[in-house]
This record gives C-alpha cells, structure tokens and sequence, in this order.
C-alpha cells in the first residue's frame, strides 16, 4: 500500500485527484476507454472538485458508484445520485457514461442483479473511495461480507454507519437515517486494477489505525485494503494521528 499524508484535506484532494487524473489517462492511452468508479460523502468534496477540473476526455469514460440508500428519491439531499449528479456529473456536462444505483427500484435484489450485470462488463481500471468510521467500504458495515462474489447486495447499515451520516449532517435526525441500502460488495472494489482511497479527517483516525495496524479482519473492512497491489492511500494529520 502507498500511503501518502498531507497536511489537510484540501492538499490531500489535490493529492488524490492528481493520482486518480494520471491513472485514467493511462488506461485512456492504453485501451482508449476507461471505467471507474466514484464515492460519496465529505472525504471526496476535494477530490472531485479537482477530478472535475482534469483535462480527461470523458466521453471514453464509464462511471460506476458505491452505493445507494433504498427507498431514497434521487432528489433528497443525502442521495448518493444526487450527490454525483450535482459535483460530477452536471461538472462535465454529463460526458461520460454512468450507471448510476436507483433505489427506488421497488424490488431492490433485482436492482442489484442489474447493475451488477453492467459492472460485470466493465472491468474496473480506478476506484476512487473511502473508508468509513466504523471502518467500512462502501456500506459494508462490519463484519463485511469478505466471500461473496455478488458485485451488489442489499445491506443493512449499524448505528455507528448511521450516526456518521447524520454527524455530517446530511439528515435532520438519526431516525431519518435509512437502515437499508444496496452497496458494492468488498470483493468487486477489489477487482479494481487501482484503488484511489481518500480519508481526511481525525474522526477516522481510529478506523486508519484499524486499519493500517490491526489484523486483517471483516470486523475492519477497510483492512482487506492492505492484500490489494495497487492501492494509494490518502491521509491529512488528523486521519493519520493515530499512527
């Protein structure tokens, strides 16, 4: 693992981006087509405020996301759709092509089941992500689900998962939280050729130091990073102090 620390989150996104801009430019050079895949929340505000800036042609670009709550319109204001579609997606005049997670689908497995199929087509070249407090991927929670090969399930989400998005203020209340979303699994984030993995802040700190020093476990999802051959880790002091 290639661990890098900067000194706060606004260097650390610049840090990120420009990593995650030379990868898919390389794959751009080398295939003529890239395919990706995008997180959500407060860790990627600076990545992508400078990804969306890069000189990429988008339109040889393929997007994938983590995860989706169910049930959530794709115009409340914690959608992860609403997310990427207002700092990514409007940012490039929606040039590249995206698959994005509706969960709304009445019937979540079979949503699952299809976005799981498109991402079986795309084998991933980059994977920009994060890691939660409770140190998961993605919404798995621990302890993740480290064997199954499905590239999507239906999760339930722990209180701890729930509280950092209410603690971030994306909801008004923790009952406003949703318990349930679909999320990628940790095995198909592996298959990721790169792993570009964005984590400011000293409220994760506990989560990195699981992470980076503990045993490899899926009561820390985030540890299973550390067997990946290609993974470039982002800190700033407060997320590495504990180290």
């Amino acid at each position: 693992m290639n661990t890098r620390i900067l000194k706060n989150a606004e260097e650390l996104g610049i840090a990120a981006a420009e990593t995650a801009i030379s990868l898919i430019n390389e794959n751009l050079e080398q295939k003529d087509h890239a395919n990706i895949i995008l997180a959500t929340g407060a860790s990627q505000f600076q990545v992508l405020q400078n990804l969306v800036q890069a000189n990429i042609d988008w339109e040889k670009v393929t997007m994938f996301h983590l995860d989706e709550y169910i049930g959530m319109s794709a115009t409340h204001p914690a959608s992860f759709r609403k997310y990427l579609t207002d700092r990514f997606l409007k940012k490039i005049d929606f040039a590249c092509k995206y698959h994005l997670i509706n969960g709304e689908n009445p019937d979540p497995q079979a949503e699952c089941d299809r976005v799981g199929k498109i991402i079986g087509q795309h084998p991933i070249d980059v994977a920009l992500i994060g890691i939660g407090e409770n140190g998961h991927l993605a919404f798995n929670d621990p302890p993740a689900d480290f064997e199954t090969e499905d590239p999507y399930l239906v999760v339930q989400l722990d209180d701890a998962c729930r509280q950092q998005q209410y603690g971030e203020g994306w909801f008004d209340s923790f009952d406003g939280v949703p318990s349930t979303a679909i999320s990628m699994s940790i095995r198909q984030i592996l298959k990721s050729r790169h792993l570009i993995v964005s984590v400011p802040d000293e409220r994760k700190s506990e989560a990195v130091k699981n992470a980076l020093k503990g045993e490899i476990t899926n009561l820390c999802p985030a540890s299973i990073l550390r067997n990946h051959a290609s993974c470039h880790l982002f800190l700033d002091t407060g997320s590495a102090s504990k180290l």
